[in-house]
């Protein structure tokens, strides 16, 4: 890991003040927006709650603010709170308009998200309801608005009820699943409802089925016209080569206007003018901006594959008559292909996504919503989170089907740091109805997100859904075989006669595949329902199993592209203590099983834990819930570890027909709330060891060691831009009892490549063994880095074990000591380690102070080591000292 924590903090600055650069501003002169945001008046259905309530915001966060409920996260909250969600709830605000804006000709309302299901009446006359929280609503109230003293009312209706009448309603035939496993605490019928679909809670989160207006309000008054909204495509011409950009532009005209638009892209020499006629009614206009041929475009790159570079696009409408419209974007010239091709020596097709023309390998995670409560979610939360992301090495993250579509931000975020997205559609785990009114709700949804999104060029693909295509085709439901044609028949219809036909009519620069895990064309060829989603030959897969031995790699798919896999652990006692007590702390209490929504995953963590260590077997009972904490973060982060280097060394190499691995998403990166989870975050922004680790696992140049029929063998995966390298392998072995290395071994030079998995080292393990003499599988741990002909060491150390740790012979407590001083640049601070002998899984914690180490979760082979800790907060030597706990394997038990 080659960074120090505390330039992540000083960025998050530089970021607030880059943003508003790459955001889109429009200025139309004649429109009046009048902002509806602020503080509302909130009512419950029999008026026993009448409070303040802040608009954008949810029900739950209102009665929190104003002192009626407590933290909903703490303890049981989720389920003393769950009335919440089945009241009905009213929304009230009253408004003037300013003088200079009476007398105009239009008036619209517009409500940029609803959650969900309301009516909303203006002055007395209901304007219009919504259905759907991912969709905006604009209603026409023109000729309804009094100067003074507008009465605007949201009346919400409970999500939960909705969506079990609208099930109840559907009689011809179930859409299942009914409700969610009984361990998960929540709610059914969340399938019929379009709302995140994990707000009735998901195996990682609870059940928190919001109620509220959680976009802004605001009142649009003009005479002639008013912009919605407008994208920018920019595509290349591979026939001239040459680059346009395509300008889309979405209007609500009142009175017939004409003139003239103005492109230019002021660094690339390049504009066009074109004329304009807008006919009253919607008008969407598109032009085309040739750029010009003699320019020199930098691409954008993902990152870790070259620079972002993005162009200010500027855009003005001259009207007859004089009036001026301007706005501008931030756009990137890059393409996007998903390649589904034969394989030599394999049957099946290739998946994988070549940007700019260059292979690239998909590093990363899965995103989940940040928090349940969706006004709650600050820039900060998704700052600190995405520049985790970049931290870690990670290049992609998949936007998951079961939450939301993300923020603006984080998509202008991720177009910034060169964050790939492979963008689901909010759909998961579930079969949905058909009917005109959900298909209509859906159809809306899908064009209104597709146009919000496509100018980034971080989004690199839809798809349409989670796990719905593995759900028909194998069966999830226990729907008969007389039945599945009706059901597959819905699916097509949905996802692919509606989403799909949206997509590829809005949206040619990228691609579009119906479901995650699919077989990508062969699903297609097989009617869209494929007969195994999970073959290895064929697009991507989803993977998890918790009872094998996860330090087996031979267990994995050897799949195309791996989208899902994980493992879970537990949060630090520090994020825990926030929503606990000490009587919560302990393995067994009902405050950790409630927390558990996964089945049997308390158990599933340990008895992994146990095939390859010792347990924690404290005395001290708070202790021994800290070590086992630690005992889950170890055992995922070797475990997800293990995976992706898996996947990263399958990259180049065909197994039985199966490989050519071009991409790890694993599961997952962020916590929604405080419990366990798949996450390499916690809630909160403090990383996990799995996190740490995949600085490491994720670098550009690897090197992997693992163990096949007797054989010691190391790979290097260079995934670096900047070419080839000469490299040899050296390999050392150390006792469990000394800092001295029993023996010292290399391999030959070796040329690598970029984009390449290649064997540098191979050598039995028993003749390893025999040259260094003094080692046996349990008493040894075998280290190796990869070295440049200049003695420089390329990529981070790695290391493997012979035997698991359980096992281990001459393994002492280490009896670890530190001395902490400030590292002279601000708000870093040098922690010493001090050492009696080589530890394993070295982990520091400083509690409750926010901040990163540059290095943890390690194998300590010295006496004496430093690393840095980078706080976000202003804190002192002697509070780092206070709180810092340092706990290694062996420590454990």
């Amino acid at each position: 890991m080659n960074y120090i924590a505390w330039s992540i903090a000083c960025l998050y600055v530089l970021d607030g003040l880059l943003l508003g650069a790459f955001a889109f501003e429009i200025k139309s002169p004649g429109v009046d927006s009048i902002s509806l945001n602020g503080k509302w008046n909130l009512m419950n259905s029999n008026s026993s709650f009448s409070l303040s309530a802040d608009v954008p915001g949810c029900v739950h966060t209102a009665l929190q603010r104003q002192g009626f409920i407590s933290d909903p996260y703490y303890r049981f909250n989720d389920l003393a709170y769950r009335w919440i969600s089945l009241d009905n709830w009213t929304y009230t605000t009253s408004f003037s308009l300013p003088a200079h804006v009476r007398g105009k000709e239009k008036a619209v309302l517009v409500f940029e998200g609803v959650d969900t299901i309301s009516t909303i009446s203006l002055n007395g006359v209901i304007i219009g309801k919504t259905d759907n929280m991912f969709r905006r609503y604009d209603f026409e109230v023109t000729g309804l608005l009094q100067d003074q003293d507008n009465l605007l009312q949201v009346w919400l209706t409970s999500a939960v009820i909705y969506a079990s009448q609208r099930s109840h309603a559907h009689t011809p035939y179930r859409v299942p699943p009914d409700c969610p496993p009984p361990v998960q605490k929540g709610e059914c019928h969340v399938n019929f409802i379009r709302k995140a679909q994990n707000s009735f809670s998901w195996d990682w989160g609870p059940s928190f089925p919001t109620l509220g207006i959680w976009k802004g309000v605001r009142v649009e008054i003009f005479n002639t016209f008013r912009l919605q909204s407008f994208t920018t495509s920019p595509k290349y011409d591979a026939d001239h080569s040459s680059w346009y950009v395509e300008v889309e532009l979405f209007f609500n005209v009142v009175v017939l206007s004409k003139g003239f638009v103005r492109l230019f892209i002021p660094l690339l020499d390049s504009e066009a003018e074109f004329q304009l006629s807008l006919t009253p009614g919607q008008s969407r206009k598109s032009f085309v901006l040739q750029v010009n041929q003699n320019a020199n475009i930098t691409f954008w790159w993902p990152f870790g594959h070259g620079d972002q570079f993005l162009y200010d696009l500027n855009i003005e409408i001259n009207f007859e008559g004089g009036e001026t419209f301007n706005a501008e974007r931030m756009v990137a010239f890059r393409t996007v292909e998903l390649v589904q091709e034969p394989i030599p020596s394999s049957p099946g097709l290739s998946f994988y996504f070549r940007i700019n023309g260059k292979p690239i390998f998909l590093k990363g995670s899965n995103w989940i919503p940040v928090h349940a409560f969706q006004d709650q979610v600050t820039t900060d939360m998704i700052t600190i989170l995405l520049r985790s992301v970049q931290k870690a090495n990670m290049n992609a993250l998949r936007v998951w089907g079961g939450g939301v579509y993300e923020q603006d931000i984080f998509y202008t975020l991720c177009d910034m740091y060169g964050i790939m997205i492979w963008q689901d559609f909010m759909f998961a785990c579930a079969l949905y109805p058909t009917e005109k009114e959900f298909i209509q709700t859906v159809r809306t949804e899908v064009t209104q997100q597709v146009r919000r999104l496509k100018s980034h060029p971080s989004v690199i693909i839809w798809s349409g859904n989670n796990e719905n295509e593995a759900a028909i085709a194998t069966n999830w439901f226990n729907i008969t075989v007389a039945e599945r044609p009706i059901y597959v028949k819905d699916y097509v219809n949905l996802y692919v006669d509606n989403i799909r036909d949206i997509v590829l009519q809005e949206d040619s620069t990228r691609p579009f595949i119906v479901s995650s895990p699919t077989n990508g064309i062969k699903s297609e060829e097989e009617g869209w329902v494929a007969r195994d989603p999970y073959d290895p030959h064929y697009g991507d897969t989803h993977y998890y199993n918790y009872t094998r031995d996860c330090w087996n790699w031979n267990e994995f798919p050897r799949t195309r592209f791996a989208s899902e896999y994980g493992f879970q652990s537990w949060p630090s006692l520090s994020t825990l203590s926030k929503v606990s007590v000490p009587s919560d702390w302990d393995f067994n209490s009902d405050f950790s099983a409630h927390r558990q929504h996964h089945q049997d995953g308390n158990q599933q963590m340990l008895k992994q834990a146990e095939i390859h260590y010792i347990l924690p077997n404290s005395t001290d009972p708070v202790q021994r819930y800290r070590d086992t904490i630690y005992i889950t973060q170890v055992t995922q982060a070797q475990c997800v570890k293990i995976q992706t280097e898996f996947y990263r060394r399958s990259r180049s190499t065909i197994v039985d027909g199966k490989g050519h691995t071009m991409g790890s998403l694993y599961w997952q990166l962020n916590d929604i709330w405080q419990g366990p989870s798949w996450s390499s975050v916690e809630f909160g922004g403090k990383w996990k060891m799995l996190q740490y680790w995949a600085t490491d696992f994720y670098a550009p140049v690897l090197s992997v060691g693992v163990e096949n029929i007797g054989d010691i063998l190391i790979y290097t995966i260079s995934d670096s831009h900047t070419g080839e390298h000469k490299v040899k392998a050296k390999v050392e072995l150390y006792s469990w009892s000394s800092f001295d290395a029993v023996c010292s071994l290399e391999s030959n030079w070796t040329t690598i490549k970029e984009g390449e998995s290649t064997l540098v080292f191979q050598r039995p393990v028993s003749a390893v063994l025999t040259e260094c003499g003094n080692c046996t599988r349990r008493s040894c741990v075998v280290t190796f880095h990869l070295s440049s002909p200049n003695g420089e060491m390329i990529g981070p150390q790695n290391h493997m074990f012979l035997s698991y740790p359980r096992y281990a012979e001459g393994f002492q407590k280490p009896n670890i000591t530190f001395t902490v001083k400030d590292a002279e640049i601000v708000q870093n601070y040098a922690v010493t380690l001090h050492s009696s002998f080589p530890a394993v899984y070295v982990w520091l914690d400083v509690d409750d102070v926010p901040g990163h180490f540059n290095v943890n979760g390690f194998l300590m082979l010295s006496q004496s080591l430093t690393v840095i800790f980078g706080a976000w907060r202003t804190t002192t030597v002697e509070e780092i000292t206070a709180k810092l706990h340092v706990t290694s394997l062996r420590d454990v038990y």
